[in-house]
């Protein structure tokens, strides 16, 4: 007697022949853009100057402890003897992890490498996004946009595994759950910090970032200055409450999960306008898109609804002929 042979369901295959939406490798191919951005972005002339190690990469330096300050130190010595060949070289690796995230046959591949390239970037470039210096907060960037290339580019990880969201199905639930908590609620820790409650913490960062933008993103960013003008704790502990609220969506029923997950989307589009001024693109001195852009897409990694493949309908046969 013969076993149940296994068919995929007629009702989930698409009947144009053509491929379903494909949501994860809707999110792989943002990743690719983000990186091909930063590529172009890392051809400017500035950093093709000694400028760039002086004066974007040394400054991640301060504050930080001896482990994490001497190697941001050296490196930056490093690129200001050779700024010319090292950033080229930066350049080309950035647009050769965007093309080979958005080619099928090198994702995974790319998809590693990108991991490997911004965790040291983050390290030797960011000083670790300044978390341990006490003045790193949401609006500045914390905790890094490069860190944020490694998380995502590990949620969107090709898998035929099933979940609930497109993270859980590449590193499982409880795991997923785990690194949204701490990414959400690590922002609402570092925005709650002595130095990011004070009464002008929040209007001198906006402001410090305004002066150099167009006229149409400066006029908001001076606006939003002045409204948390000797306000500072109180828009802290209101922007650290909704930081909060969107931690714990992943541990609430679909539809309050969904709503938070529309609030981390629109709090990430702020820190991106009104904190980093569209990460400074305009400017001539910004090596990525700064962080916004990183943590919408991380929440859209966790939309509710995400499945896999449907799995194939087992018809027993082998007990009598089929119907016909």
């Amino acid at each position: 007697m013969t076993g149940p042979v296994r068919i995929p369901d007629a009702a989930a295959r698409p009947r144009t022949g053509r491929r379903p939406a494909d949501a994860r490798r809707a999110l792989q191919l943002a990743l690719a853009t983000l990186w091909l951005l930063d590529g172009l972005l890392q051809l400017q002339p500035f950093m093709f100057s000694r400028a760039f190690a002086t004066q974007v990469l040394a400054p991640a330096a301060h504050g930080n402890p001896g482990p994490v300050a001497v190697p941001v130190l050296w490196a930056a010595a490093l690129v200001g003897h050779h700024p010319a060949a090292l950033n080229a070289a930066f350049a080309v690796g950035q647009l050769l992890l965007g093309l080979g995230i958005a080619w099928r046959p090198t994702v995974r591949v790319a998809l590693a490498a990108s991991v490997a390239w911004s965790l040291t970037v983050w390290w030797l470039g960011e000083g670790l996004g300044s978390v341990l210096t006490g003045r790193a907060g949401v609006l500045s960037g914390a905790p890094g946009a490069v860190v944020l290339y490694a998380l995502l580019a590990v949620l969107v990880w090709p898998t035929d595994r099933d979940g609930p969201f497109q993270a859980a199905r590449a590193v499982g639930v409880t795991a997923a759950r785990v690194l949204w908590l701490l990414l959400w609620g690590g922002l609402a820790f570092l925005t709650l910090q002595p130095a990011d409650t004070a009464p002008q913490y929040l209007h001198d960062v906006i402001a410090d970032r305004a002066p150099d933008r167009p006229g149409w993103l400066g006029s908001v960013m001076d606006h939003a200055a002045a409204l948390t003008a000797h306000r500072g704790l109180a828009a802290s502990l209101v922007l650290a409450a909704l930081l909060v609220a969107v931690a714990v969506a992943v541990l609430l029923p679909a539809s309050a999960h969904r709503v938070l997950i529309v609030v981390a989307v629109v709090v990430a589009a702020l820190v991106w306008v009104v904190g980093e001024g569209l990460g400074g693109m305009i400017g001539g001195q910004a090596t990525d898109p700064d962080s916004g852009p990183l943590l919408a897409l991380i929440a859209l990694a966790y939309w509710p609804g995400a499945s896999a493949a449907p799995a194939p309908v087992r018809v027993p046969v082998g007990r009598g002929r089929a119907a016909s």
